[in-house]
């Protein structure tokens, strides 16, 4: 059992963190994203990382509200997150969420919260790079792997390489849908749609996503945002392949690629 303290307790004991861990809604409450936060979690620790959580302090970046056209609340929720970061000097923070990753990195600097700000697949790429990481294939060698890049990673903030290289060092076959990096196409959950119905059409955007991925005949879909591995996973499952098909986060593979 790894115990990941808050910024609180870490204050009381005059310590610092390395980094801040930023779970986000989905990673705090859903329990399929809550998998991907032990994941992350599990790594950071075996790095021996000295990180630490908000808790109870944290609460929703806005990114849900400003996306959905209420520019007061996302205000609001945001100049609240600011004063709990400033009050605490907090300098670097990870997420796993690229909706936060975003929110945080572009949106906060103008309200006063001005941080250096990473998505866990560059954190844990440059914790490769340092010789603090090692990943091995472990029991995804040779297996076929696809990977799904998230609007708000891919194309909003042009990281596309971070979970590519990340995926690789796991002795996998890394196969492009047709539609990757620039080209992506959207899970279908971005812009607060994942928290309403889609509107009515002849199809849903997660099944023509998931239908890009299964052409490339995958063992696993790889994501890299909470939202998006929903999405995927409803997808797949719609298309009756959840029995063949896994949906993983970057972080989950490699931490289970050793059963941390």
């Amino acid at each position: 059992m790894i115990k990941v303290p808050t910024m609180a307790e870490m204050m009381a004991e005059g310590k610092q963190p390395e980094v801040l861990f930023w779970v986000g809604c989905a990673g705090s409450f859903d329990d399929r994203a809550k998998k991907i936060t032990k994941a992350l979690v599990k790594l950071l620790d075996k790095a021996g990382v000295e990180f630490a959580v908000l808790g109870t302090e944290e609460s929703c970046t806005g990114d849900p509200a400003k996306r959905a056209g209420n520019e007061f609340l996302f205000q609001m929720q945001a100049v609240t997150n600011i004063e709990v970061l400033n009050a605490y000097e907090i300098k670097k923070i990870v997420t796993a969420c690229p909706h936060c990753f975003n929110t945080l990195k572009n949106e906060y600097p103008s309200l006063g919260g001005n941080y250096e700000v990473m998505h866990h697949t560059q954190f844990l790429k440059s914790l490769l790079e340092e010789g603090r990481l090692a990943i091995e294939g472990g029991k995804f060698k040779g297996k076929k792997i696809t990977y799904h890049d998230p609007c708000y990673l891919g194309r909003a903030n042009g990281v596309y390489e971070a979970p590519r290289d990340l995926i690789r060092k796991l002795d996998v076959e890394l196969v492009e849908m047709r539609k990757c990096k620039k080209a992506g196409l959207c899970c279908g959950a971005g812009g607060a749609q994942m928290f309403k119905e889609p509107e009515k059409g002849d199809k849903d955007v997660n099944i023509e996503r998931t239908e890009q991925a299964l052409e490339t005949q995958p063992d696993i879909i790889a994501a890299g945002c909470p939202f998006c591995n929903t999405m995927l996973t409803d997808g797949v499952k719609g298309k009756e392949k959840e029995a063949e098909v896994g949906v993983m986060d970057v972080a989950e593979l490699i931490a289970n690629a050793e059963d941390l």
